[in-house]
């Protein structure tokens, strides 16, 4: 038999994973892909026929619409694979088959050469699914390998492996684009795509320590209540509602979150259509955020410990209305470094205080419960940013008018937040 992992590689194997999948945060759901993808698109649009309809769609909005079906699917059956996991305890094997699905998906990417736009689409589709679905299953290591006094610390370590990991592989195959020549590739475009393979391999090649120490059972993802499907969602809704704080701050979030995560998503095709970037530059910016966003997350942090999360949150989503509305009227790549530098600074910070609030706004006993519904409407709630965004710019051709509209999810996002009564056991509210 194989000797039981130690604490100390277990912690490593599962921060890895962290390593690995960061690789496809970066490179392929925030910076190369989206620009690579408008390349991929004709200037006219991509005229797609199905069962005698046929449109033409802008590239910016075939990518939102990907990112939002990508979502759907992932929130759909999460509470059923779960519930799967949970029963027969194969956490592990779901983590892995999602690996296997992301990484064979981003590596064959590849083969997306110029005018293969719904190829790449539907690559993407699987590359997204295997991200986002493999880490409800990731996460769920979380409590059997840490004691409760050392959650903050492991997360935090795992986040850190993340950023690195992430920055590193955007690093790797930014300097493949900008020496292409060099390194032996015909063009850019070739470039990109080999940095898609990288990424793949990246992503399974680290995953491996995960799966070599990381072998202890992981924690139920779901509670009792969620294994029942829908009717079980909607009871635990139910006894959300006796709790009007929790429920408007859970609400809150859903918003301001979904805005979150879409400006994430488009910044970089924005960046492409809309203010005709070099890809050299967006891929900078990228890293910028990239190395930025640790210290952000720490100096955000440390607002919300002087002033209060709530009083933090509203600083954070003003900022992300300016966000929208500066993005609006951008023109040259100065602009775009600036917006760049803010959203590095405040998207870690929002969300780590997010979730702490959240947790502070639980009565006891819940938690598990509670968190679950929380990750569950999260995943349904991340599908409609990028739905508006692409419907956007259907009508009105605009990725501008697209951007702007992202700001409607942090206006209601903070008149929620006005609106939830806390105890006084949280300072500074």
């Amino acid at each position: 038999m194989k000797p039981h992992p130690t604490k100390l590689q277990s912690w490593f194997g599962w921060c890895m994973y962290d390593w690995a999948n960061s690789a496809f945060a970066t490179v392929i759901l925030s910076a190369v892909l989206p620009v690579y993808f408008v390349a991929l698109v004709p200037e006219e649009g991509a005229k797609i026929s199905f069962l005698g309809f046929s449109r033409t769609f802008r590239a910016a909005a075939l990518w939102g619409y990907a990112v939002s079906c990508s979502m759907f699917i992932v929130a759909v059956s999460s509470p059923y694979l779960g519930s799967i996991a949970d029963r027969l305890s194969i956490h592990r094997r779901f983590l892995f088959a999602y690996c296997l699905i992301g990484a064979l998906a981003t590596s064959l990417l590849f083969f997306a050469t110029p005018g293969r736009y719904l190829l790449a689409a539907f690559l993407f589709i699987f590359a997204n699914i295997g991200f986002a679905g493999g880490n409800v299953f990731y996460n769920a290591f979380l409590p059997k390998l840490a004691a409760n006094h050392e959650l903050d610390r492991l997360s935090s370590r795992g986040f850190a492996y993340g950023y690195i990991g992430g920055g590193i592989a955007l690093l790797l195959v930014f300097g493949m684009i900008q020496g292409y020549a060099f390194l032996g590739f015909a063009d850019k475009g070739v470039a990109s795509r080999a940095g898609f393979l990288l990424t793949g391999l990246w992503w399974f090649i680290f995953a491996v320590p995960t799966y070599l120490y990381v072998r202890i059972p992981a924690k139920p993802i779901l509670p009792a209540a969620l294994h029942k499907g829908i009717r079980g969602y909607f009871r635990i809704f139910a006894q959300i509602k006796k709790y009007p704080a929790l429920l408007l701050f859970l609400i809150a979030f859903l918003f301001y979150n979904d805005g979150i995560q879409t400006i994430i998503v488009v910044a970089a095709i924005f960046a492409r259509e809309e203010l005709g970037l070099s890809q050299g530059t967006i891929l900078a910016c990228f890293l910028m955020i990239q190395f930025v966003a640790m210290p952000g997350t720490l100096l955000f942090g440390r607002i919300a410990e002087i002033s209060g999360p709530k009083r933090s949150l509203y600083l954070a989503l003003f900022l992300f209305i300016l966000v929208t509305i500066y993005a609006y009227f951008m023109n040259h790549a100065w602009e775009f470094w600036i917006l760049g530098f803010v959203i590095a600074i405040i998207l870690g910070g929002s969300q780590a205080v997010s979730r702490s609030f959240f947790s502070s706004l639980i009565p006891e006993g819940k938690h598990a419960e509670f968190f679950g519904f929380y990750a569950i409407s999260a995943k349904f709630a991340s599908i409609f940013g990028p739905l508006m965004f692409a419907i956007i710019i259907d009508i009105t051709g605009s990725s501008r008018l697209s951007i702007l509209a992202l700001a409607i999810f942090f206006i209601i996002g903070i008149v929620l937040l006005s609106l939830v009564k806390t105890e006084n056991r949280i300072p500074g509210i």
